[in-house]
């Protein structure tokens, strides 16, 4: 089941249309120590609190249910923009924000500039499910971030726990997800999370 929910991941992670040269060797030549990073630092913070790494790949998730995989689930909000943090779906339950800050951090005195932070989410999510003792993949990488989010957007496109099995079941296959596929995904997070 983690197998399938992994794969599941990484198929929303890297089938955007957006995305037209996705590759996993993006950063070889401009940030090389990016993978190093990241995967240091996700081991840190899930040795300080085992349940980050599902907050991690549930923070990724979130951001792609919500027009793609784009690091929008990470601005703030400002006086013209409400952001994503604030979805019913986000509110009180999306973790992980201050772990991508400090990957974020380390990359910038490494190669500033460099890597978006929609490949951070995506990696960081990719090496939590490894050091918690699931499969790995290759992540392709080449993604830009988003420059506006939408509070609207996300609360009506991540599903909550209180949505009925037919909404939910609707949401997923939207996606092109089976109801077998979304019961995966979903019963990985709660066995993460535990």
């Amino acid at each position: 089941m983690i197998t399938l929910a992994v794969t599941l991941v990484f198929l929303i992670s890297s089938s955007s249309s957006a995305y037209n040269k996705l590759s996993p060797d993006f950063y070889s030549q401009s940030c090389p120590n990016l993978l190093a990073t990241v995967k240091s630092v996700v081991q840190d913070a899930i040795k300080k609190e085992a349940r980050m790494g599902a907050s991690l790949l549930r923070l990724h998730f979130h951001d792609c249910f919500v027009n793609g995989c784009d690091a929008s689930i990470l601005l703030d909000d400002t006086p013209s923009l409400k952001g994503e943090k604030g979805a019913a779906a986000n509110l009180n339950s999306a973790r992980g924000f201050k772990v991508v800050d400090s990957i974020k951090t380390e990359l910038e005195d490494k190669c500033p500039g460099v890597v978006s932070c929609a490949d951070i989410l995506a990696l960081a999510a990719r090496d939590s499910v490894v050091i918690l003792g699931g499969p790995d993949w290759n992540v392709e990488l080449g993604r830009r971030d988003a420059r506006t989010a939408s509070l609207a957007d996300a609360n009506n496109g991540i599903p909550l726990s209180n949505w009925t099995l037919d909404a939910i079941i609707s949401r997923f296959s939207a996606f092109g997800f089976s109801t077998k596929e979304l019961v995966a995904l979903t019963g990985l997070f709660r066995s993460y999370n535990r």
